[in-house]
């Protein structure tokens, strides 16, 4: 019935028997097409597949660090911690940079009404998620910095239960979790992404499995771009496939896929100098320990 996401692509040079580790989070919805109707085992018949779930990108970054797994996606801010605590990661493919689907919002009930009246204020955020850089970004456009809040690093389901319980007076998330929040509660946000610096998402690799397997890399990234280009204009059947296995109504998710763009392109000179841009202005911050280089970890992915 959804022939569209069984796209075999050609793989004449993997290795038979292989397993690939794949990480994934709930919220990396192209992954988890890819994951729920099986289409990397499929495609890439004779290899194991073994998917590995994540709460958020920075834990994820640590299994890759640890050599738990090969192959992930995430926003552009882990990545660049993780090149500052040394992990040897590649970026290896790039995803649009979100909008709206990624916000701050605090209770419609609150008096704070711009993102400059969060200064001092407490603000929950999973630490070196892209939601830091929505964050930091709108601050320094606010004429604030990190340093003038009170960040509350959690997790979204930990984040999530401070909100409701008020111990905190303002949460930055990323959908579903940010579409679940408008439908169950009543918010205000107080920015997205528009009018501040973009930020793309990538797809990561270890060092050591893009030089050992840099054909599996590319028919990996072969099969994102496939699936994200009939995800992007079918967000309803998208919702109706992600909405069971993430235990979420479907109209949440229907949101949530009806403002995200989907892709899998390579990682353009402009696209590692946007994310250069991401690093430099954590850097600015203090929020990394020293500068990191995000060209000379870009491996080259030339699509078919």
């Amino acid at each position: 019935m959804r022939k569209w996401l069984f796209v075999l692509l050609a793989t004449p040079l993997l290795v038979h028997g292989a397993e690939i580790k794949i990480g994934f989070q709930k919220s990396s919805g192209l992954l988890g097409l890819l994951k729920h109707q099986g289409t990397l085992e499929k495609a890439f018949a004779g290899q194991q597949i073994k998917w590995i779930e994540f709460p958020a990108g920075p834990q994820m970054l640590e299994a890759l660090n640890a050599g738990s797994i090969d192959f992930g996606s995430t926003g552009a801010p882990p990545p660049v911690f993780g090149q500052a605590a040394g992990i040897d990661l590649l970026y290896v493919g790039a995803e649009p940079a979100p909008v709206n689907s990624e916000a701050i919002f605090v209770p419609s009930t609150s008096p704070l009404r711009a993102v400059a009246d969060l200064k001092g204020k407490r603000v929950a955020f999973q630490k070196g998620s892209g939601s830091h850089f929505l964050l930091a970004s709108a601050l320094q456009k606010a004429g604030l910095k990190i340093g003038d809040i009170q960040p509350v690093y959690l997790s979204p389901s930990d984040a999530r239960a401070a909100f409701v319980s008020g111990s905190i007076d303002a949460w930055v998330v990323w959908d579903p979790y940010f579409a679940s929040a408008q439908k169950s509660y009543q918010v205000r946000v107080l920015s997205d992404y528009t009018g501040l610096p973009q930020a793309n998402g990538f797809y990561l690799a270890s060092r050591k499995f893009v030089e050992q397997s840099p054909q599996l890399v590319s028919a990996l990234l072969e099969q994102a771009a496939a699936v994200g280009l009939w995800a992007n204009t079918h967000p309803k059947e998208v919702s109706a496939i992600l909405a069971p296995q993430m235990g979420l109504p479907a109209d949440i998710v229907e949101t949530w896929q009806r403002r995200t763009h989907y892709g899998a392109v390579p990682v353009s000179p402009a696209i590692a100098a946007n994310q250069q841009r991401v690093a430099d202005l954590f850097y600015q911050q203090k929020l990394i320990p020293k500068t990191v280089n995000i060209a000379s970890r870009v491996w080259t992915w030339q699509p078919k």
